[in-house]
């Protein structure tokens, strides 16, 4: 794929620690070429939260992919998987 499009991906939790997100694909984003990231929870489909709503999180480029995985990768429970 080229590099000047953006990449789509899945938040995939192993182990949910907290016990809010579940586990599973819990989010999906995408992934801009300058490294930015936008990611959508899918709390909808999560049946142990009160929200029907879905929560939005981004993180600015350049490091928006580590950034991701740092804050919402729960310690290795939590993994970045390519759709793109």
């Amino acid at each position: 794929m080229a590099d000047h499009y953006p990449r789509r991906f899945e938040l995939v939790r192993t182990d949910d620690y907290s016990g809010v997100s579940g586990t599973g694909v819990v989010a999906t984003g995408v992934a801009y070429p300058d490294g930015a990231v936008h990611m959508q929870w899918r709390n909808a489909e999560n049946g142990d939260l009160e929200t029907d709503s879905n929560g939005c999180a981004f993180k600015p480029a350049p490091d928006g992919v580590e950034a991701t995985e740092e804050i919402h990768g729960h310690e290795g429970r939590t993994e970045i998987r390519w759709v793109d």
